[in-house]
């Protein structure tokens, strides 16, 4: 149930996902939403805690001593690899992040802000070493997500020129090359 409801909110955005709809598309009667979770809203952060809590505990924060590029590429590489695994997450992430709301606060407080603490202490101590640009950090943030959409967004993908029909072992290729495309340019200092 929470896996659909994943895929009807990535699809549809909270807003367009009525309870009949998802009713509908969860194959249950009208009135499951409510009586199970008490609202559209508790479902859907019943969907976000099931989808999202699971990536979270599965990201451990670095090592100490670890090399601050190392953990910045890891961290890259891991987001991406989350987002082939779970595009509907991906997809959901992004159409929330399109406007104020309790959903995006919800979102921020209890999935973002703690994901990208695991590697804020690398990034800043990068820039303050130079061996990474100092721009502010929501920068360095938005590089790292914005490339998200080319490896979840197929049809535009497609017309892009990315293959029609890839296997997972593919997507998980080109997200490992995007990541080192990332983080290569993260880690560029010198500019012409």
């Amino acid at each position: 149930m929470l896996r659909r409801g994943l895929e009807a909110f990535a699809t549809l955005g909270y807003d367009r996902a009525s309870a009949r709809e998802l009713a509908r598309r969860l194959g249950v009667g009208p009135t499951f939403i409510n009586d199970r979770y008490g609202s559209k809203a508790a479902y859907w952060r019943a969907v976000v805690d099931a989808a999202l809590g699971a990536q979270l505990g599965g990201m451990a924060p670095p090592a100490p001593g670890s090399d601050d590029a190392d953990v910045v590429r890891q961290f890259v590489k891991e987001f991406y690899r989350v987002s082939i695994d779970e595009p509907y997450l991906a997809m959901l992430i992004t159409d929330e992040s399109a406007r104020e709301s309790e959903r995006l606060d919800y979102l921020y407080e209890r999935y973002i802000e703690p994901t990208f603490a695991l590697v804020l202490p690398s990034i800043k101590r990068l820039m303050a070493s130079g061996r990474m640009t100092r721009v502010p950090t929501d920068i360095v943030f938005f590089v790292i997500i914005a490339p998200v959409s080319g490896l979840v967004r197929d049809p535009l993908a497609r017309r892009l020129g990315s293959p029609e029909h890839m296997q997972h072992a593919d997507r998980l290729a080109r997200a490992e090359a995007l990541a080192k495309l990332v983080v290569d340019g993260l880690l560029a200092t010198k500019h012409e």
